[in-house]
């Protein structure tokens, strides 16, 4: 049998994608909503999609002409699966088989889609997918289908990779800027790999990340609890990490790590997000490190580094002083805004904010969802208005 595309309407109303707007795609607990806007002031929030389904993954992809909301579901009945729209949530797509399957060989059923990531402007189709169990999917053709990543489901450390609080999970992928044949991508538990070969071989860069939950050996070549990985806006060799314990950089392309935690409240988080154009300039979202997992001293802050993490700059205005939440490590976005980067966040407590000064200020844009999962922002171009 041949693989069909099966596209079904939506029984709640679509949001604007139209030339200048900027939309927002939430994942929670309970569904998906849109929120769109023409100015980033005023804004108009659809939902619930899929409103009994869990929605751990979201993407939006401006590239080639159109702008496609990708949405990672857990089905309970029919299993994990990605479906899309091309207009604005008022329908969805998804191939008749399901866009991301394990090989028959494998024995090994899909669990959970933990993110959603299109690669750079100049390879338009390419979408990948850090799956639950460990693993890397790719597509090439706009994320209609899925193909495993062989390389790392091959490799010989698979056996020893552990499985976070949340399961065993490829949580993250990056894409290199510069080289297509560079993808870095991080695991919980197993931290930090890298492939300068498009896939085919991988290796395990996690030099200098400590695992204080291994005292007999806090330095491992892998095994790390890595939560986030995020690649510099200007330099190739230059990510930034958040740990289980401990904020990191590379300037070598992950080849070793530095701690760069001086003047965070806490070390511990969840998060970390770079300016899509600006070098040097990251934000985190710091968590409690103690068994409460709780914004630390329940004081919700953002904070932004613009020296590569050498200082860090508390942004808090709008922000409520006390919130005893968390917000987790796919529920951050940045809306690639040509007049000033847009930063949002969406918490536990169900509060999506969203701040259109590079977090100078935030204002609340949803709330009272359930817990939020997943969060993803685009500004429109005229080229990709539906």
């Amino acid at each position: 049998m041949t693989e069909q595309t099966v596209t079904r309407p939506s029984t709640t109303g679509a949001v604007d994608i139209a030339p200048g707007f900027t939309v927002v795609a939430i994942g929670t607990k309970k569904g998906l909503w849109l929120a769109s806007s023409p100015d980033r002031s005023e804004w108009k929030l659809s939902g619930p999609f899929f409103g009994t389904l869990e929605v751990p993954s979201v993407a939006i992809d401006t590239r080639e002409g159109r702008t496609r909301i990708f949405v990672g579901i857990n089905d309970w009945h029919f299993g994990p699966t990605v479906v899309h729209s091309d207009d604005g949530g008022a329908h969805f797509s998804e191939t008749s088989f399901g866009a991301i399957a394990f090989p028959k060989e494998t024995g090994t059923s899909l669990e959970r889609v933990w993110t959603i990531t299109p690669d750079t402007a100049d390879r338009p189709g390419v979408v990948w997918a850090g799956c639950e169990p460990i693993s890397v999917f790719k597509s090439t053709d706009s994320g209609e289908t899925f193909q495993l990543v062989q390389g790392l489901w091959d490799h010989p450390h698979r056996e020893k990779w552990g499985a976070g609080f949340g399961g065993p999970a490829a949580h993250t992928v990056v894409p290199s800027k510069q080289d297509d044949s560079t993808v870095h991508i991080a695991m919980s538990t197993g931290g930090v790999y890298r492939t300068t070969d498009g896939g085919t071989s991988w290796e395990a860069t996690n030099k200098g990340i400590r695992a204080d939950f291994q005292p007999e050996d806090e330095y491992p070549e892998f095994g790390q609890c890595v939560h986030r990985i995020s690649a510099d806006a200007e330099d190739p060799a230059t990510l930034y990490l958040q740990n289980h314990g401990g904020v990191y950089r590379t300037r070598d392309n992950a080849n070793t790590w530095e701690l760069i935690e001086n003047g965070l409240p806490s070390n511990f988080g969840f998060s970390v997000l770079t300016h899509p154009t600006q070098g040097g300039t990251a934000w985190v979202i710091p968590v409690s490190n103690g068994d409460d997992r709780f914004f630390p001293a329940g004081k919700c802050s953002v904070y932004k580094t613009t020296d590569g993490g050498d200082t860090w700059q508390e942004q808090h205005q709008g922000l409520p002083e006390l919130d005893y939440n968390v917000s987790l490590r796919d529920a951050e976005g940045v809306d690639h805004h040509p007049e000033s980067l847009g930063i949002y966040f969406g918490t536990r407590g169900g509060e999506v904010w969203a701040s259109a000064n590079e977090g100078e200020s935030f204002e609340r844009i949803a709330h009272r969802l359930p817990d939020v999962l997943s969060v993803r922002a685009a500004y429109i171009p005229p080229e990709s208005a539906a």
